[in-house]
């Protein structure tokens, strides 16, 4: 897939994001690669712009979120039922991670439906 910038980017991670399933999570490398953008484009994104999505299923690559977002992802990841580790400051991401084909074909379906399949 193609880069992508300005607000179409933001709609795409957006869009991802909130596809990811109820108790999985995926990394921002993992929201990056699918979308057609950088890590750190996808953690800015999701800091100015996911408050309205799921935000909590978006973590960095070994399953933490910023300290200041633990206290309130910690009950979607509860009630969602979101593998974590002994602590409960992380997602285990080796069992909590989306399956990331199912995803892409899922979010290329809605560019689709969309209309944009093609990018």
């Amino acid at each position: 897939m193609g880069r992508v910038d300005g607000e179409e980017l933001i709609d795409r991670v957006l869009l991802a994001a909130d596809l990811v399933p109820r108790g999985r999570v995926v990394s921002y490398g993992d929201l990056a690669e699918l979308v057609g953008t950088t890590a750190r484009m996808v953690g800015r994104i999701m800091a100015r712009h996911g408050h309205d999505v799921c935000w909590w299923r978006v973590v960095n690559a070994s399953g933490h979120l910023p300290p200041a977002l633990l206290g309130r992802a910690a009950p979607h990841w509860a009630e969602e039922g979101t593998r974590r580790n002994a602590a409960g400051t992380a997602c285990r991401m080796s069992v909590a991670r989306a399956d990331l084909a199912a995803l892409g074909e899922r979010y290329r379906g809605e560019l689709a439906a969309a209309g944009d399949g093609t990018r």
